[in-house]
């Protein structure tokens, strides 16, 4: 009788032990699962992460170019003066430039307007209206260029559009 008390005992703790082995895999599984959600996860935040910072860098010189641009203004401003009085040099041509070529450089540009354009409010700022031989709301002067900085409208373009 002894023995069937045995054997019945090592029967049992071998069926416990069999549950036991599946309650561990069945945890095994699960914590390595999550285990890689996380890892998941973490390689996500990581490529947001990298995103991010790679957009701010893009964009962190914005207010200079925005004063940068008003210099470029004024060089306009002064060529166009110089030019009516026939005493344009070359050297305020090679500053000017010189100068949008190092913003160019830095992803600066500035926007192609032309008369007849179609107005583009995600481009153009309206300054006014005029008569002009153009279609009634198409672009009829350019005011000041508008500039974009990769990718981005730093500055629309001050227009006039015809009435």
């Amino acid at each position: 009788m002894n023995d069937k008390i045995k054997k019945n005992k090592e029967v049992d703790n071998g069926k416990d032990f069999r549950l036991e082995l599946e309650q561990c895999q069945k945890e095994k599984e699960e914590y390595l699962n999550s285990w890689k959600r996380a890892k998941a996860d973490l390689i996500n935040y990581q490529k947001d992460e990298a995103k991010r910072l790679e957009e701010m860098a893009k964009f962190s010189n914005w207010s200079l170019m925005e004063d940068l641009i008003s210099v470029i203004d004024n060089f306009e401003l002064a060529i166009e003066v110089l030019e009516k009085s026939g005493q344009a040099e070359k050297g305020i041509y090679m500053i000017k430039t010189k100068l949008e070529d190092s913003l160019k450089k830095r992803g600066l540009e500035k926007m192609a307007v032309s008369v007849g354009q179609p107005f583009d409010p995600s481009l153009h700022e309206v300054m006014g209206q005029m008569e002009a031989e153009v279609e009634s709301g198409a672009i009829a002067e350019e005011i000041e260029g508008g500039y974009i900085l990769n990718g981005r409208v730093i500055r629309p373009a001050r227009v006039r559009v015809a009435k």
